[in-house]
């Protein structure tokens, strides 16, 4: 290596030892105490709706809208499966396709509406319990 690329390299090691040493006390320069007002999250609460509710109740709502899609999801596949059975012709092949794609639908309708069960029983008796908390 060259004297002026030596040189170069010492140059650029010093300056990231140095910006690394002091960058992190820059950005440590905040206000000892900080407030959600500070923010202005008070004035735009309403606007954006940001909830204080409670976390289990959330999680709760996310996953009923999650397994209602699913749920979506398993009828239209009951309909295609129905569909497909109407249109078959007679056609044992096409119609023993429809067949399975029939009981599958109502295959993962079943799951579904256990899983709903299940989760719905765990986080009321979750909330339940934990409510003096």
């Amino acid at each position: 290596m060259t004297h002026t690329k030596k040189k170069l390299v010492r140059f650029a090691a010093t300056l990231g030892m140095t910006a690394a040493i002091v960058l992190p006390s820059v950005a440590l320069a905040q206000p000892d105490s900080l407030n959600a007002g500070d923010l202005g999250v008070d004035a735009i609460q309403s606007s954006i709706k940001l909830g204080s509710g409670d976390i289990r109740q959330t999680a709760a709502r996310i996953i009923n809208v999650a397994l209602g899609f699913l749920g979506i999801i398993a009828v239209v596949i009951v309909l295609l499966g129905g569909f497909k059975y109407m249109i078959s012709g007679g056609n044992e092949e096409k119609t023993s396709e429809a067949k399975k794609l029939i009981v599958s639908g109502i295959i993962g309708l079943a799951i579904i509406l256990s899983a709903w069960a299940i989760t719905s029983f765990v986080i009321s008796r979750l909330v339940t319990a934990t409510q003096d908390v």
